[in-house]
């Protein structure tokens, strides 16, 4: 037995020590990946030594440039510890958390909350909600093509791509007047295949700080029952555009009001300052709470297989402030600190820009709402500002008005200034 043990080992030994070495070009043929337009912004910033450099990609700084930790979000840190946090975990938090943001967007005391209609899940925050429901699409509608707004966030065409969604695209913004292409925006609806998936941004758009109007909206809306249309809004700055809650929630509730089933993906990385808890909410309405219940079924299980469980400390701080009445005021006073900052900051780079005698009209930096100006510049101002100023932004020309500060804000409208005075057509 012994020796023939050993001729065995001999023969594996032999055979393994002749057969042909596996290849080690598995991945030879895999290229770089394009920049995502926004890191690149700040790896660049990053970069550069220059102590009068720019930021205007990222995210929420207060005026001295700072990034902000909200009040309260520290006190509800200071109630979770211990063996409340604990407890809560026990208690169902994600649940709760649901049910709190959802009321958030669609109004507590609506149809939807009280024939529990919704079927809601906590997402990876506004992104791992958009790719979640991308999913839950191609599983169930899968020849069906969603339609994002031109332009929209980069990231949208990414996360539909991936999940190998059809995507198409709907005018809608202005090149001329940088506002809204909203009789364009009509004629692709009513164009669009019937019972098309349509992306819609409820308040603050990205990139270009341009909202319907509310009669708009209402006009939207009656077009999308017409077309049998499936409106989705990405919710990502409820807050930012008027600093009140309600009334950026305005677009979805028209739609609610109207009858619609619609999705709805939340993030508070920006009106909390959560960037780094990923903390999310995906809710899908449904025709009554019996199915509202098969599709969350039915997000559970996709999100099982991508995520598993979420990480439970963010949604922590979140659900604390949102259920605490006292928090809940004490963030809506924070979230209100920071819209009115950013409208500051506007008017002041506007009032800049027009004592600077420029020759072009600057209107719509004050115009537009919410976190980001969409500027006009063009690629070539664009790599002037970052090459000869060492002021950086995507090459779209959007700004991220979180990063001017009363400190900066004349050196930027003076190299904005100087880069678009050369060229009239630079808008």
């Amino acid at each position: 037995m012994w020796r023939s043990l050993v001729l065995t080992r001999r023969c594996i030994s032999t055979s393994t020590s002749t057969s042909k070495p596996l290849s080690l070009g598995w991945f030879d043929h895999v290229k770089p990946a394009p920049k995502d337009p926004i890191i690149g912004v700040t790896e660049a910033f990053l970069a550069d030594p220059s102590p009068n450099k720019i930021n205007l990609g990222g995210a929420y700084r207060d005026d001295e440039g700072k990034p902000v930790v909200l009040q309260c979000v520290r006190d509800a840190e200071s109630k979770i510890t211990g063996s409340e946090f604990l407890e809560s975990i026990s208690a169902g938090v994600s649940s709760r958390f649901v049910e709190e943001s959802v009321e958030l967007i669609y109004g507590k005391n609506s149809d939807v909350m009280k024939e529990r209609r919704f079927a809601g899940l906590q997402a990876l925050s506004g992104t791992g909600a958009c790719r979640l429901f991308a999913e839950f699409q191609r599983h169930f509608h899968h020849d069906v093509p969603i339609f994002l707004p031109d332009p929209t966030w980069s990231n949208h065409h990414n996360i539909w791509r991936d999940a190998q969604v059809p995507v198409r695209t709907y005018r809608y913004y202005h090149h001329d007047s940088k506002g809204l292409n909203f009789g364009a925006f009509m004629d692709d609806i009513k164009n669009a295949p019937e019972g098309s998936f349509f992306l819609l941004h409820p308040c603050a758009h990205n990139p270009t700080g341009i909202d319907p109007t509310d009669e708009q909206w209402r006009e939207i809306s009656n077009q999308f029952m017409v077309n049998h249309h499936f409106p989705f809004f990405d919710m990502a700055y409820q807050g930012f555009a008027s600093g009140d809650l309600e009334k950026d929630a305005k677009a979805i509730r028209i739609f609610l009001e109207d009858g619609h089933i619609i999705g709805c993906a939340q993030s508070f990385a920006k009106n909390m300052g959560l960037y780094g808890h990923r903390v999310g909410c995906l809710s899908v309405l449904a025709k009554d709470q019996k199915q509202a219940m098969i599709v969350r079924s039915q997000l559970q299980r996709l999100a099982r297989a991508m995520y598993s469980s979420p990480p439970i400390h963010g949604v922590l701080l979140v659900s604390t402030i949102l259920s605490d009445p006292l928090l809940k005021a004490e963030w809506i006073e924070e979230l209100k600190v920071m819209a009115d900052r950013i409208r500051s900051m506007r008017a002041s780079l506007f009032d800049h820009l027009e004592k600077l005698n420029s020759p072009h009209n600057w209107d719509h930096i004050v115009k537009q709402v919410g976190m980001f100006c969409y500027s006009g510049l063009n690629y070539e101002q664009i790599d002037q500002l970052a090459r000869d100023f060492h002021i950086y932004m995507t090459r779209d020309g959007r700004i991220s008005m979180a990063g001017v500060t009363t400190r900066n804000v004349s050196y930027l409208a003076e190299a904005m200034h100087q880069v678009s005075s050369y060229d009239p057509q630079c808008q």
